[in-house]
């Protein structure tokens, strides 16, 4: 008898870092901190496994915290664009 499969969703894998969708106030002083523009900042597609279920749409930001064995936590952001 085979055993069945138990899909994994990405965004639950360990692996994984935790993805959040910043609200228009925290993207606007992520912006403002880093005097940027939001095209300034690395993309992340809209479609990314990482990110499905999160409801993102194009033109949000999404923070991306991942653990560090040297640095604890490291912070980045991707600006949300369509493919």
């Amino acid at each position: 008898m085979a055993t069945k499969k138990i899909p994994t969703l990405v965004p639950d894998h360990v692996f994984v870092p935790k993805h959040e969708i910043l609200t228009k106030k925290e993207a606007e002083q992520v912006l403002e901190n880093f005097n940027c523009n939001p095209t300034d900042l690395p993309f992340i597609f809209v479609n990314d496994p990482a990110i499905l279920g999160l409801g993102v749409k194009p033109g949000d930001m999404i923070k991306i915290s991942r653990t560090s064995g040297t640095a604890g936590e490291s912070i980045y952001y991707r600006y949300v664009v369509e493919i």
